[in-house]
């Protein structure tokens, strides 16, 4: 048995503990949470730490498999050359790609990730994951902008979705973005997710994407004629409340990832839907469109907010702490214990998995976290502010 205290534990099961114990067994399942009323007396095998003790981070939205394209696109370049830029540098050999996926994977679990929502287009990184510490929910991500070609993009998914499958990983089958699916994918799409536990899609990153949606014009557009890639006569949905309401599975949980440009009366109309979440991606949203999402709006609006990280082909690490410390600066309203909620309880509760992840209570084994150098006066993270594993 071990047992763990701090100046705050944050349990997620009530208020924030002053000096609370926590016991576990050696595997890391919590047997007891003692509320010491903050008169914590010397005891024999107790470890005190001078900071904050959390749950284990939950990564709601990443890309794995894009570890080797760090660096390779530029800053501010805005969605749509980011885009063009990952097309033009995403091959390479199979070894590259691998090591920069495993190593990336290790940075995550240095960093506190205990349970991770990963965009798959591929298989590449699956071994990866049957080995690693953290938990991989795996979304085998569908996109195609042509209608004649749906029948052939849901065949793609449904094949790497099998070879998931058979590695155990959880899987599910998923649109990309609102944009990037045509209407005749969007409904295939749903009709083989109508059982789906977790869906996500990338949502409103850009500006851009009611342009396309509208007109079909602009940057979006022009990158897909660029590319090729565009059809003489695309279909897409009408908006992204229409692709929510009516084009996505309205069975499970639904993560919304980036809403960089969400407004009051879409997040509204999305909201009705129920059991949808809203992950915030920071460090992505600064590095491509030099814009951060509208945390107060989401807030204001009841909105269950997540958190992720994206891949390293548009962040700089794959850190859930790096994310809370640019919402802590940028939205500096926000509680600590809420930003906490947002990478804890609220991302296990999106993927389904609160049996063991997202906080500290008996029976369940959602790794202990420390973070170190925490405003614990104001409480609130500090630049400074570190993590380090407990168990």
């Amino acid at each position: 048995m071990k047992q763990f205290s701090a100046q705050y534990i944050f349990t997620n099961a009530g208020k924030p503990l002053k000096r609370g114990i926590i016991k576990t067994d050696d595997n890391g399942v919590i047997l007891e949470v003692e509320n010491t009323g903050g008169l914590i007396a010397e005891r024999r095998s107790v470890e005190f730490y001078n900071g904050v003790i959390v749950p284990g981070f939950v990564n709601c939205h990443c890309h794995l498999e894009l570890s080797h394209l760090k660096g390779s696109a530029k800053k501010g370049s805005g969605l749509s050359e980011f885009i063009q830029q990952v097309r033009s540098t995403r091959d390479k050999d199979s070894d590259s790609i691998c090591k920069a996926a495993e190593k990336a994977d290790e940075e995550m679990a240095g960093e506190g990730i205990v349970l991770c929502a990963d965009i798959c287009n591929d298989d590449s990184s699956f071994e990866i994951k049957v080995k690693s510490k953290i938990k991989y929910i795996n979304l085998i991500e569908v996109f195609g902008i042509d209608p004649a070609r749906a029948e052939k993009r849901i065949g793609e998914a449904k094949g790497i979705a099998e070879i998931s499958r058979k590695k155990y990983l959880p899987t599910y089958i998923i649109p990309h973005a609102v944009y990037s699916t045509s209407l005749p994918l969007f409904r295939l799409i749903r009709e083989l997710t109508e059982g789906n536990k977790v869906t996500s899609i990338h949502f409103m990153e850009t500006e851009e994407e009611k342009e396309f949606l509208n007109n079909k014009t602009g940057a979006i557009a022009q990158s897909y004629l660029k590319s090729g890639l565009m059809p003489a006569n695309p279909l897409t949905v009408s908006s992204h409340e229409d692709a929510v309401l009516n084009e996505i599975t309205p069975s499970g949980n639904l993560v919304l990832v980036h809403n960089t440009f969400a407004d009051r009366t879409t997040i509204d109309k999305v909201n009705s839907r129920g059991n949808t979440y809203w992950c915030l991606c920071p460090g992505s949203n600064i590095y491509i469109e030099s814009k951060l999402p509208p945390a107060n709006m989401l807030r204001e609006a009841d909105c269950k907010i997540v958190t992720g990280t994206d891949s390293l082909a548009s962040n700089e690490r794959l850190s859930i702490l790096s994310e809370l410390k640019l919402l802590q600066k940028n939205f500096p309203s926000v509680p600590l214990q809420e930003l906490i909620e947002w990478a804890t309880i609220n991302g296990a509760e999106a993927l389904g998995e609160t049996e063991n992840f997202g906080s500290i209570e008996p029976g369940k084994k959602p790794g202990l976290l420390l973070l170190r150098d925490i405003d614990l006066i104001n409480l609130r993270i500090k630049p400074e502010t570190s993590v380090s594993i407990l168990i």
